[in-house]
């Protein structure tokens, strides 16, 4: 099961959608390390918001601005989205859910996670079968007590769906695999517009 410091490079977003790519070794302490302010943050690898809210290709690695204290002190309650419908969970939502109990644990913060699913699930089974899972893996980060909501059936857009849940609990970072965009169940353009607080990408 892939965790944060496994990853080699990590990008982060918030509303204004300027982007910032950095790598990462062999533990959190690179990312914890790194001084910014959160009104600066943002969160497509590799892409820069041009005029007009476009997202265009930056052909350089952004660096993250320096500001004050360390942000992610700051963080004390993590949005881990569950967009997939795999009944045991994706490559991408495992290592989602990894990144996020570790974080959680570094920096003393609550978790919520939200299950998303534009069409309501004719398996009750495999829904089941699902939050088992996600439960088995937060336990496996040490994370018997997490809040869980369902928004399952109601026709909208999973990033519209993350950001009015991030704004209502007051979410202070989203944290989501790359694989979701791959995959076609997030617009990444929509991404910045959409949910009101930074959002952690992790590569696959």
């Amino acid at each position: 099961m892939a965790s944060l410091h496994s990853l080699a490079a990590v990008s982060v977003i918030d509303t204004k959608g300027t982007v910032h790519t950095w790598s990462c070794s062999s533990t959190l302490r690179p990312l914890s390390s790194l001084r910014f302010k959160p009104s600066e943050l943002s969160i497509f690898p590799n892409h820069r918001k041009g005029k007009g809210g476009a997202i265009k290709a930056q052909s350089k690695e952004a660096s993250l601005p320096v500001g004050e204290g360390d942000a992610l002190t700051s963080i004390k309650h993590l949005l881990l989205p569950v967009i997939d419908r795999n009944p045991y969970l994706s490559e991408g939502t495992r290592q989602a859910a990894a990144t996020t109990t570790s974080l959680a644990n570094k920096y003393g913060a609550d978790i919520t996670v939200v299950v998303i699913d534009e069409e309501k699930r004719e398996s009750s089974s495999e829904h089941d079968t699902q939050v088992s899972n996600i439960r088995w893996h937060l336990a496996q980060g040490g994370f018997e007590e997490f809040k869980l909501l369902e928004r399952l059936g109601e026709g909208k857009k999973a990033t519209a769906v993350i950001g009015e849940v991030a704004d209502e609990l007051g979410t202070e970072l989203v944290v989501m695999s790359m694989e979701a965009i791959h995959s076609k169940f997030i617009d990444a353009n929509l991404l910045a517009e959409f949910i009101p607080c930074p959002v952690l990408l992790l590569p696959l």
